[in-house]
C-alpha cells in the first residue's frame, strides 16, 4: 500500500490538514461549500450547536448540527484552483489515516453541496431563482490532469459542444460531468435544472469585455444557441465542474446550486442579492436535514 510522502500531503505540527486547518474529528460528513468566506456565517447562523470554527486564509469553516444533523460549512474562496484544494483535503481527512499515511480500508463518503451564485445565459430564468447543475462543464482543464478522466465524464455531449461551437485548439478541452444523481432527485421539487458552465475567469472567459476583447467575441452566442437531447446550458459559475469531477473519481456525492444574480441576456445584475441566497441556504439546509 502506497505511503503519502509528506510534500504530496501536508500536516501541520497541531495535527490539521495543511490550507484547511481541520482536523479529521471536526469534519462532519455533510459539507456546505460557499465560496464567499463571508457567506459561511449566512449558514451557521442556523445551526443549533457548533463545535468548531477554524480560519486560514480564505477557508473559514464550522461545524455544528442542523434539526440534529451534524453538517460542515466551509467556504473555498473564489475558482477552480481552489475547489482543487479544498476537495482533495476533505476527502484527505476522511479517507487517509494520519498517522500513518495510508488510504483507510473502509471509506467514508462525503456529501458535499456547494451554494454559490450564478449568471443566468438563456432569457427565461430570472434573478433570483435556483439552479441546480445537474451537469457542469468544465472550461478549466482542471479534470484532464486527473487519471479516469473519460470514466466519469459524458464524451458524446463534449464532442457536439466543441462542433458546435468551433472549440479553439488553445483553450482547455472542456469536460461534462453529471452530479450525484440521488442528490437531483433530492432537490428536484425546489429547484430548476440546468447545465452549468464552470469558467476559469469571471471576465472573457465567461464572455465579458472591459477592455481587453475576448478570443471569441461570438462564443455565448454558441453556448446559448447548443441544444442536446432538449437540453440547454443555463448559466455561468466558476466553481461546479471541479467539484463534480472530484467528487465522482473519489467516491463521494456532489451537486452545486446556485442562485441567479445576473442575467447575460438582458445585460442586467442584481447587487442587493443577499435575500436570494438567504432563501437558498434555508432551502438547502432543510433538504439535506432530510437526506439520508
Amino acid at each position: 500500500m502506497r505511503t503519502i510522502p509528506a510534500s504530496e500531503l501536508i500536516i501541520n505540527d497541531d495535527g490539521s490538514i495543511f490550507h484547511l486547518h481541520l482536523r479529521p474529528e471536526q469534519l462532519a460528513d455533510t459539507v456546505i461549500l460557499v465560496g464567499d468566506p463571508g457567506r459561511v456565517a449566512l449558514v451557521a447562523e442556523h445551526f443549533e450547536t457548533r463545535e468548531c470554527e477554524v480560519s486560514n486564509r480564505e477557508f473559514n469553516t464550522v461545524t455544528g448540527t442542523y434539526k440534529g444533523k451534524r453538517m460542515t460549512v466551509l467556504s473555498t474562496g473564489i475558482g477552480i484552483g481552489n475547489i482543487d484544494i479544498s476537495v482533495t483535503e476533505l476527502d484527505a481527512l476522511a479517507n487517509v489515516d494520519f498517522a500513518t499515511r495510508q488510504e483507510k480500508a473502509e471509506k467514508r463518503r462525503l456529501t458535499l453541496v456547494r451554494l454559490g451564485t450564478s449568471g443566468a445565459i438563456q432569457p427565461d430564468i430570472q434573478v433570483g431563482e435556483q439552479v441546480f447543475s445537474r451537469t457542469s462543464v468544465g472550461f478549466d482543464g482542471l479534470l484532464n490532469y486527473y487519471k479516469g478522466r473519460n470514466e466519469v465524464c459524458d464524451l458524446a455531449i463534449e464532442q457536439a459542444f466543441m462542433k458546435h461551437t468551433g472549440w479553439n485548439e488553445l483553450l482547455p478541452k472542456p469536460y461534462f460531468i453529471d452530479a450525484d444523481k440521488e442528490l437531483f432527485e433530492h432537490f428536484r421539487d425546489v429547484t430548476r435544472e440546468g447545465i452549468t458552465i464552470a469558467a476559469p475567469g469571471f471576465y472573457a472567459p465567461q464572455g465579458r469585455w472591459v477592455r481587453l476583447e475576448p478570443q471569441d467575441v461570438h462564443l455565448n452566442e454558441k453556448i446559448e444557441s447548443f441544444d442536446y437531447e432538449g437540453r440547454r446550458i443555463t448559466n455561468f459559475e466558476m466553481e461546479g465542474s471541479a467539484l463534480a469531477g472530484l467528487a465522482a473519481l473519489m467516491g463521494h456525492r456532489a451537486a452545486t446550486i446556485c442562485t441567479i444574480i445576473a442575467q447575460r441576456v438582458a445585460l442586467d445584475a442584481c447587487t442587493d442579492y443577499k435575500p436570494f441566497v438567504r432563501k437558498m441556504i434555508r432551502t438547502a439546509l432543510d433538504k439535506l436535514a432530510a437526506l439520508n
